[in-house]
C-alpha cells in the first residue's frame, strides 16, 4: 500500500468512488474515456503513417544529399511509433476493463445483497 500525504492508495484507485449503483454520469465517463483512447492510437497510427509514407518519398524523389537517409531513418521512426501507440491503446484499454469490471461488479453485488434483504 502506498501512503500520499495521509491518504492510503490500493491498487483500484477509484476504491473511494464505489457507491451502490453506477449513474448514467459515469457510464458516460467510462465511455467518453474509452473513446478518447482510441482517438488517441489513431492520432499514434496517423503520425505513423505520415513518417512512414514521408520516409518513403524522400528515398523515391531524391537521389542525392541527405534527404534520403532522412527518409530511410523515417521510416523505422514511423514503425515504432505506431508500436510504441498501440502498446499505449493496450495498457490503458486494461486499465479502463479493470475500472469498469470493479465499478461495474460492485454495482451489482450490491444490488444483489439489496434484492436478497427485501425478500
Amino acid at each position: 500500500m502506498i501512503f500520499i500525504r495521509g491518504m492510503s492508495m490500493s491498487e483500484n484507485p477509484y476504491e473511494r468512488f464505489r457507491s451502490e449503483e453506477l449513474i448514467l454520469r459515469d457510464e458516460l465517463a467510462i465511455d467518453r474515456t474509452v473513446l478518447a483512447n482510441e482517438r488517441t492510437v489513431l492520432a499514434y497510427f496517423r503520425g505513423a503513417l505520415t513518417l512512414v509514407i514521408a520516409g518513403v518519398t524522400f528515398i523515391h524523389f531524391f537521389e542525392r544529399g541527405i534527404l534520403p537517409y532522412i527518409g530511410i531513418a523515417f521510416i523505422p521512426c514511423g514503425l515504432a511509433v505506431g508500436i510504441f501507440g498501440f502498446m499505449r491503446y493496450r495498457k490503458m484499454d486494461a486499465c479502463i476493463r479493470t475500472v469498469r469490471r470493479s465499478l461495474t461488479g460492485n454495482a451489482e453485488d450490491s444490488h444483489r445483497l439489496k434484492s436478497r434483504t427485501e425478500k
